[in-house]
C-alpha cells in the first residue's frame, strides 16, 4: 500500500484519513493538522521521512507564480527541507493543469458562459492557471491578493495589475512568517465581516477555500463557489449560505475533497517519480487514467 501524507498548518479538527485505490494500486491517504505550529510541522516531515511515499503541504504554498515568475515561500522551505528521502510537493505540479482545465470543463460540460460574469478570485497568485483561464473566457475578475493577504484595500482589476504587484510585493511577502499572510491553525475557524462588499460583487466566487471561508458573508445566495479542500461541514455550510453550485478542483474521496497537494503526491506515487522530473504531459497523463477531475454539485 503507497501512502500519502499531507501535513498542514491549518487546523487539526479537519483532519481526515481514507484508504482507496487508484489504477488498481491500494492508497492510504491522510491529513495531520498542526494548528499552525510550523515546528511541529517539521517534526512530522522528520519522522516520517522515508516511510511515506510522498508528503503533502497544506495550509501553505511552497510556491506562488505571477506570469513566468516563482516565488518561494520561506516558512514552507523549511518544512519541505526537512525531508531528504520522500518527495514534498504543494500541489503547483496540478494547479497549472488540474486547475486551468477546471474552467473549460465548466464551459463545455456544464454550460457555463463565463463572459461578462463578475468573478472574484481571492488569491490569484496561488491559483494564476485558473486566473488566466477565466480572463480567456471572458470573465471580468477582481483578484483580492492585496485585500485577503494583507489588508490592504487595493483589489486588482487584471492579470497584468497582479503580475507588476506580484514583483513587487511577492518577494517581501515570501520571507514573512506564512501566519501573517494566511489563516492557519484556530484562525480558519474565525470569519471576519471586513470586505464583503466584494462577495456581493461577484457572481463566482473562487480560490483557496480558508480565505473565501474566512471572509465569505452569511447569506450567499446564487453564487458559484470554485474551490477544494472542502469537508462535509464546510458543503452543509455553504448550502446554509445559499451557494448555488460548488465546484472542486479536486474529485471527492469518502465526503472530502482534498487539497492539489494531495493529489500531486498520489500521481508522484503512481509514476514513482520526484517533482522536479514530473512533465506537465506526464501529469496530464496520469490524470486522464485516474479520471481524476472536477466535482461539481448543485445546493441549491
Amino acid at each position: 500500500m503507497k501512502t500519502v501524507l499531507s501535513v498542514s498548518l491549518g487546523s487539526s479538527k479537519r483532519n481526515h484519513c481514507v484508504e482507496t485505490s487508484f489504477l488498481g494500486v491500494p492508497f492510504r491517504i491522510e491529513r495531520i493538522g498542526t494548528d499552525g505550529d510550523l515546528n511541529k510541522a517539521m517534526q512530522i516531515v522528520r519522522e516520517l521521512d522515508g516511510k511515506v511515499d510522498a508528503f503533502g503541504l497544506g495550509g501553505i504554498d511552497l510556491y506562488l507564480y505571477a506570469g513566468d515568475r516563482r516565488y518561494i515561500i520561506r516558512d514552507a522551505y523549511k518544512i519541505a527541507r526537512q525531508a531528504k528521502m520522500s518527495p514534498v510537493v504543494d500541489g503547483s505540479g496540478l494547479k497549472n493543469t488540474l486547475e486551468r482545465n477546471v474552467i473549460t470543463f465548466l464551459q463545455k460540460n456544464h454550460g457555463f458562459d463565463l463572459r461578462g460574469k463578475p468573478v472574484l478570485m481571492v488569491c490569484g497568485v496561488d491559483r494564476f492557471g485558473m486566473a488566466q483561464s477565466f480572463v480567456d473566457a471572458g470573465a471580468i475578475v477582481t483578484f483580492g491578493d492585496l485585500v485577503f493577504g494583507l489588508g490592504l484595500p487595493v483589489p486588482l482589476k487584471s492579470l497584468k495589475s497582479l503580475e507588476r504587484t506580484a514583483k513587487v510585493v511577492a518577494p517581501v511577502v515570501c520571507r514573512l512568517p506564512f501566519k501573517f499572510i494566511y489563516p492557519t491553525g484556530k484562525k480558519q475557524e474565525k470569519n471576519s465581516s471586513r470586505h464583503r462588499y466584494l462577495y456581493y460583487k461577484a457572481d463566482i466566487i473562487a480560490g483557496d477555500y480558508h480565505y473565501i471561508k474566512k471572509y465569505m458573508p452569511e447569506e450567499m445566495p446564487n453564487k458559484i463557489v470554485i474551490t477544494n479542500t472542502v469537508t462535509k461541514d464546510d458543503v452543509e455550510d455553504l448550502k446554509r449560505r445559499g451557494v448555488k453550485v460548488l465546484v472542486t478542483t479536486t474529485p471527492e474521496l469518502n465526503g472530502r475533497s482534498f487539497g492539489t497537494n494531495v493529489m500531486e503526491g498520489v500521481l508522484l506515487a503512481l509514476a514513482g517519480k520526484r517533482p522536479e522530473n514530473m512533465t506537465e504531459d506526464e501529469y496530464s497523463d496520469l490524470l486522464a487514467q485516474t479520471g481524476f477531475g472536477p466535482r461539481v454539485e448543485y445546493l441549491n
